[in-house]
């Protein structure tokens, strides 16, 4: 059997690591790179290696965002205050009374595009599945209670994937928050079921994902 040079086989085995993607497609990225430009290979690795120091995790709903030095007109190390969040958790104008949660940061721009959501958003950090019960190591749940046990939050919307993991994390995700509920008298919504069965929200239409905004319950 022929194999793969050494460095290729190593491309291969990281690129394999990265979610939905399996050795064949990993092998093509890896052949495409061979087959790139000196200055397009510098590029890549120029973006990958200052990737971590330009991007920052919101404090508050774990959006990553790029720091933006108004002064100089482009993305700026410095952070402090302010600048630990995002630009939607920044605005004045969000409602701060609402609180959408949602499995992961792919999650959060297609509802931000259907312009319907006026409020701020938590990233829970992943979906629960009903068969491993470890999933729960990786969720944000300390940070989300904390975030709901705000005075100012009145709404908080469950915006989970239509799939098992995503049922699981929202039944979950619903007897965490019920203490809220009963005793702060919060209210807990889920978005209508205007979404396919088995589909994932990053995938959705912003006129389907919009009707189960508005119909959320």
């Amino acid at each position: 059997m022929t194999m793969y040079p050494p460095s290729i086989q190593k491309l291969i085995a990281l690129f394999s690591k990265f979610p939905t993607i399996g050795p064949r497609t990993a092998a093509r990225f890896v052949f495409y790179l061979l087959k790139s430009s000196d200055a397009e290979l510098k590029e890549i690795a120029n973006s990958i290696a200052v990737l971590k120091s330009t991007v920052k995790q919101c404090s508050f709903c774990f959006n990553p965002f790029e720091p933006f030095d108004t002064t100089q007109g482009k993305p700026s190390n410095a952070a402090q205050g302010k600048d630990d969040l995002c630009d939607i958790c920044r605005d004045p104008r969000r409602n701060q009374t609402m609180l959408c949660i949602v499995e992961k940061e792919t999650d959060l721009i297609p509802i931000e595009k259907t312009k319907k959501y006026p409020g701020r958003y938590f990233i829970l950090g992943g979906a629960l599945s009903r068969f491993n019960r470890e999933d729960l190591k990786d969720l944000r749940t300390e940070e989300l209670l904390a975030r709901v046990g705000q005075k100012d939050i009145q709404e908080i919307i469950l915006a989970f994937n239509s799939t098992t993991e995503g049922e699981a994390t929202s039944l979950y995700v619903t007897r965490l928050l019920k203490p809220f509920d009963t005793a702060q008298g919060k209210k807990i919504t889920k978005l209508a079921r205007g979404l396919p069965l088995g589909g994932e929200l990053e995938y959705a239409d912003e006129e389907t994902l919009g009707s189960a905004l508005d119909g959320r319950k």
